[in-house]
C-alpha cells in the first residue's frame, strides 16, 4: 500500500489516458494505426512514411498542437476522429479505475479529470467506457488553450474550480507534468507505473510511482 493521509485531502485531480483508461490505446493509434492509414491514403509502404510522421509528430510535444486532433486532421489530412473510432474496441479502463472513482464519491472526494486530450477525444474514451459518470467536473486543456506542462494551465484551473492546492492529490502518468503540478504546490502527487499495459513498467527518480489503484483503495486507513 501506498500511504496516502485521505484526511488532509478533499479533491483528486487525475489524468485519463494512461492513468484512469490505458494507453495502449493511444500509443497503438499513433505508432501504428495512423502511420498505416496514411500510407494507405498515399498509397506507398508504412516504411516510407513512418519516420517522418514521427518527427513531425515529436515536434510539437509539450505543447497544445501535441494533443489537438483538429490540429493533427488538418496536418496529415485524415480525419483523426474517423481513425480513432476504428479501432475504439481498444479502449479500455486501468484496472481497479472504477472502483477507485466509485471509493471516492462515496468519501466525498471532489473527482476532476483534468486531460490534456481534445474534447473529441475525450468523448469517444467516454461513450466507450462510460467513466464520465463516475466524475465531478472533466476539464481539457483545450478549454485553457494551454496544456498541463504550463504553469498557467494549474493558475486557470485553480480559478475555475478553486481547489486547494495543500488538501489535493494528482495522478498522471506524465513526470513533466507531475513536475509541472509539484512546481504550482500541489501537496500530494502520484505517477502512474505502467500506464500502457503492453509495455514495462518504469521507474521515477523524483515521484511515488503507482502499480495499482488497490495501493491507495483504502481510504478509512488510520489518519
Amino acid at each position: 500500500p501506498i500511504m496516502v493521509n485521505w484526511g488532509q485531502i478533499d479533491t483528486v485531480l487525475l489524468d485519463m489516458d494512461g492513468t484512469l483508461l490505458d494507453l495502449h490505446f493511444d500509443n497503438f493509434f499513433w505508432l501504428h494505426h495512423l502511420p498505416r492509414r496514411y500510407a494507405e491514403q498515399r498509397n506507398v509502404h508504412v516504411d516510407q512514411v513512418i519516420a517522418g510522421l514521427y518527427q513531425r509528430m515529436q515536434a510539437k510535444q509539450g505543447t497544445l498542437d501535441w494533443y489537438c486532433t483538429d490540429f493533427w486532421s488538418r496536418e496529415f489530412d485524415l480525419d483523426i476522429i474517423q481513425l480513432k473510432n476504428e479501432i475504439g474496441h481498444l479502449i479500455d479502463e486501468r484496472h481497479l479505475a472504477r472502483v477507485f472513482l466509485e471509493t471516492l464519491g462515496r468519501f466525498n472526494k471532489r473527482r476532476i479529470l483534468v486531460t490534456n486530450a481534445h474534447r473529441n477525444s475525450v468523448d469517444i474514451k467516454f461513450a466507450r467506457t462510460g467513466i464520465d459518470t463516475l466524475l465531478d467536473l472533466v476539464v481539457s486543456s483545450h478549454d485553457y488553450g494551454t496544456p498541463k506542462e504550463d504553469q498557467q494551465f494549474w493558475h486557470k484551473l485553480q480559478t475555475a474550480t478553486r481547489f486547494d492546492p495543500a488538501r489535493t492529490l494528482f495522478i498522471d502518468d506524465s513526470e513533466a507534468i507531475l513536475e509541472s503540478a509539484h512546481q504550482f504546490g500541489i501537496a500530494h502527487v502520484l505517477g502512474i507505473e505502467k500506464p500502457d499495459s503492453q509495455k514495462e513498467a518504469r521507474v521515477s527518480q523524483g515521484f511515488t510511482m503507482l502499480n495499482s489503484f488497490a495501493q491507495i483503495l483504502d481510504l478509512e486507513q488510520p489518519q
